[in-house]
């Protein structure tokens, strides 16, 4: 097997220097060299590059300014800093803000320095496999969501069918007449549909494209109240929003947000409790919208808390996707919020979030 070409260039305002490079090292690489940082960057626009060694001390620019210089356009070739004499500060400002891979003293030892162009190298080909495998993983996630949701619209129209017969069923008086058929019928739909919706709003959280919109919380609050309490009558819920701001976010999260926690408030009380209560209040300035949504309902373990937000957890006493508290999380890690939780068997649960104003 033939080795891989690994393409060298070295800057160097002296051309003994220049000249002693190429002649060690030309059986080994394939070398470039240039007398400054601008012939340098000449050739770099020109020639995939892969290790590129640069004098510290140059008349016009300096090694470290050179490799600054060239951090956004040409992030990947692997830098190397030669330098006659010992400067610490020049050194730190290298690593910090040059990439610098290796520093070598001159004059340079052959053997060093050509071991340290071939780990250079290789440092250069397993960041470029880590690169193609992240865009690889990039695409493949990418088309997975694409058919998650594809698959999810599929499942929901015949599930629509569904729901409409049984609503017919209800309609004509019937729901009955069979036992507790329909009612498993309209149970196990209900359960479905809410995987499916899960499913949706994972994808849909998933993008990165923003949406900024104006977002009336009076509305919003009372349109999902009014969903979610369609097949619950026995929760209260008390209200009180203060809205005197205009506020802009992205209004399909916050939705996702504010409907997760409401469902969980109901969905998680107790069945022993004679007055299921939820409580949700918001406040909403120029700069922010707080939070807080808070139940008397069966709580949360202490132990549980820091997992609550996990992908897929689920304890024994709380039974869903294990996705609800983690698109909630999501959702504001994408828009700068943040969320709390305080919880205890006896009191129940309260949620406080903040999602900042974007107008």
């Amino acid at each position: 097997m033939t080795s891989p070409t690994v393409r060298v260039l070295y800057i160097d305002d002296e051309e003994n220097n220049l000249q002693a490079f190429r002649a060690a090292f030309r059986r080994q690489y394939e070398i470039y060299t240039a007398p400054s940082a601008a012939e340098g960057l000449r050739i770099m626009q020109h020639i995939d590059i892969h290790v590129v060694l640069a004098d510290q001390k140059m008349p016009n620019t300096t090694g470290v300014e050179f490799f600054k210089s060239i951090v956004k356009t040409h992030p990947d070739p692997i830098r190397i800093l030669l330098t006659g004499y010992t400067d610490i500060e020049a050194l730190a400002d290298a690593i910090n803000h040059g990439d610098i891979y290796r520093y070598i003293a001159k004059p340079w030892n052959d053997l060093e320095l050509h071991n340290s162009i071939k780990n250079a190298y290789d440092s250069y080909v397993a960041r470029a496999n880590l690169n193609n495998k992240i865009t690889e993983l990039e695409k493949t996630n990418d088309e997975l969501n694409r058919f998650i949701y594809s698959i999810s619209h599929e499942l929901r129209a015949p599930l629509v069918s569904v729901m409409g017969i049984i609503n017919l069923v209800k309609m004509e008086g019937l729901y009955n007449s069979s036992g507790e058929y329909w009612s498993l019928i309209e149970t196990c739909s209900n359960k479905l549909d809410y995987y499916i919706q899960k499913t949706l709003q994972y994808y849909k959280n998933t993008k990165d494209i923003p949406d900024h919109s104006e977002v009336d919380f009076y509305k919003l609050v009372n349109d999902l109240i009014e969903l979610h309490t369609y097949s619950d009558k026995e929760t209260k819920f008390n209200v009180d929003i203060k809205q005197n701001a205009r506020f802009v976010g992205d209004a399909f999260r916050i939705e996702v947000i504010l409907s997760n926690l409401i469902s969980n408030a109901i969905k998680y009380q107790n069945s022993d409790e004679p007055h299921k209560t939820v409580n949700i209040q918001i406040n909403v300035d120029e700069f922010e919208a707080k939070v807080n949504i808070n139940d008397n309902g069966l709580g949360i373990l202490k132990e549980h808390l820091e997992k609550i937000f996990t992908q897929f957890f689920k304890s024994k006493t709380h039974h869903g996707t294990g996705l609800g508290l983690f698109i909630v999380k999501e959702a504001l890690n994408k828009m700068n919020g943040t969320i709390n939780v305080s919880s205890n068997t006896e009191d129940g649960t309260t949620f406080k979030i903040t999602i900042p104003n974007a107008k």
